[in-house]
């Protein structure tokens, strides 16, 4: 058995792993509605691992005698005016999840529970390639978005992306 808090943390976290899956898909209607088809599969790839995030830590709970309980997730609000606004909205949500996850693993570590704070290693590792990954976006786009060629390139590397299902073993 987990630890109260722990378990209420990470059940949360549930349902933020959800909503982070909504907002990605939410910037890739944003790129599709303007024609940026690479941006647009980058964000439904984004969306997928974050479902997948929410799915492991949905099995974690279970394998340690944990009930599940699902929340609402949140329609996302955000109002795009340029292709930038994703791209930063992107960065702050993952900056926000970083927190939520290190929250887990000090809740964790606060309570000796060495399962838990072994299995959040991978995420926390994860986060800190999601905040790379949103910054990289932004950069290239400031160095390419205001060139049509350069822009077109950028949305054809995006376009190429392919998806990794994670490698964490619960």
């Amino acid at each position: 058995m987990l630890d109260k808090e722990v378990s209420r943390l990470i059940n949360e976290q549930v349902t933020q792993e959800f909503y982070s899956a909504y907002l990605y898909l939410d910037f890739a209607n944003y790129y599709y509605d303007q024609g940026l088809d690479g941006f647009a599969h980058w964000y439904d790839i984004q969306a997928q691992e974050e479902r997948d995030h929410a799915m492991l830590m949905r099995t974690y709970l279970l394998n340690n005698g944990e009930q599940v309980k699902f929340e609402a997730v949140p329609k996302p609000d955000k109002e795009y005016q340029t292709p930038m606004d994703p791209l930063k909205a992107g960065l702050e949500h993952e900056q926000k999840v970083t927190a939520l996850i290190n929250r887990i693993y000090k809740a964790a570590k606060d309570v000796d529970d060495f399962r838990t704070m072994q299995c959040f290693d991978w995420f926390v590792k994860e986060q800190g390639e999601e905040e790379k990954n949103a910054d990289d976006l932004i950069k290239k786009y400031k160095l390419f978005g205001s060139d049509p060629k350069g822009l077109y390139a950028l949305n054809q590397e995006l376009l190429a992306r392919v998806y990794t299902a994670p490698s964490l073993v619960l």
